[in-house]
């Protein structure tokens, strides 16, 4: 039987139980995961980026200038530390002269799908 820090001993069933609630967690963690990575439509978010970013950044994916100011959606995507929740912190944030645009749910997703599918493969 393992005991605790303080010596006394855990039952087994309390063991048991702890260790199938960790796994548990760490399977929901990876199943949230995948599905923030999985939602939203690319090309409906290909459709508010071109309206809405074009005038300042370059939305189709082919130029990937990491220097360009503003970046290039090919460049954001290509960032090693970009996910989706990263994008939709950014989105959700205001920067410098960028403008407020106020996305719904739904553009959101899309817009985040769009650029992750920008990635260089």
């Amino acid at each position: 039987m393992r005991e605790t820090r303080t010596g006394r001993p855990i039952p087994q069933t309390a063991a048991v139980a702890r260790a199938g609630l960790a796994g548990l967690a760490c399977a929901l963690v990876g199943v949230a995961g995948a599905a923030a990575q999985e939602s939203g439509d690319a090309r409906a978010g290909q459709a508010v980026a071109s309206a809405l970013c074009r005038p300042c950044h370059a939305v189709d994916g082919a130029s990937r200038d990491p220097a360009r100011v503003p970046p290039d959606l090919g460049a954001v995507a290509d960032m090693p530390s970009q996910t989706a929740l990263s994008l939709r912190v950014f989105l959700q944030t205001p920067h410098g002269n960028m403008p407020r645009y106020q996305l719904t749910p739904t553009e959101t997703d899309d817009v985040i799908a769009y650029v992750l599918s920008l990635r260089a493969r």
